[in-house]
């Protein structure tokens, strides 16, 4: 189904909210914030923002919009995590906290906390497939095509995607100056249907292309 100019929801319990409505605005969205299932079911799209996933998980449960979110997801419901909200959308996780639970939807495996704490957050560009080849509209006449800037905040990873997954971003396996990276080859980006997932926070880095391509699902592309 199209959906002519769609109203894309951020789940505003925690995290970084107004960075996700600021890029949803750039590529020409409609953003608005998702606290109540009224407004969870009134949305086309919705965004899970980086955070804490323990405490995003909890206040879903207290804000009673899990099982509505879930029925949604599988009702067909577009939905981006980032970060703290790839765990969420994943259907297994590792290293979580005893009673964490995820809302699920996407058959991968995602490892909590992968790349280590917070001192060990790092930006770096990444090739993104069916993004890399697209110019970034929030660059002006700057960056026309090529990687998508990345960051990488006490970031999860993929540890093991079913087979209707498809992968759209793994960590590489030279940096820039030609040195082994040590998380080569693990997936950083990834959609399944209607779900998009990736590890880092490309709201924060200025490189809009990423919303560009949920906008672009939301609509029925």
């Amino acid at each position: 189904m199209v959906v002519s100019n769609p109203t894309i929801g951020v789940l505003a319990l925690q995290g970084d909210v107004r960075e996700h409505l600021a890029a949803l605005e750039t590529v020409g969205a409609r953003g608005v914030t998702v606290r109540r299932p009224a407004e969870l079911a009134a949305v086309d799209g919705l965004v899970l923002p980086g955070g804490e996933s323990t405490t995003i998980d909890k206040l879903l449960r207290i804000f009673e919009l899990r099982d509505l979110l879930q029925a949604r997801i599988k009702e067909g419901l577009p939905v981006y995590g980032s970060c703290a909200g790839m765990i969420l959308l994943a259907d297994r996780i590792l290293d979580g906290t005893a009673d964490q639970q995820t809302v699920g939807g996407m058959d991968v495996v995602v490892r909590r906390n992968a790349f280590g704490r917070q001192v060990d957050s790092f930006e770096t560009d990444l090739e993104f497939a069916g993004i890399s080849d697209v110019d970034d509209p929030s660059a002006g006449s700057g960056r026309r095509g090529g990687p998508v800037r990345t960051a990488f905040i006490r970031a999860p990873w993929i540890e093991e995607a079913g087979s209707e997954v498809e992968v759209l971003s793994r960590i590489p396996a030279v940096d820039t100056q030609g040195r082994p990276v040590a998380a080569a080859g693990r997936i950083v980006a990834a959609r399944q249907g209607s779900l998009l997932a990736t590890a880092f926070h490309p709201e924060i880095t200025g490189d809009a292309r990423v919303h560009g391509l949920f906008v672009s699902m939301v609509a029925g592309g």
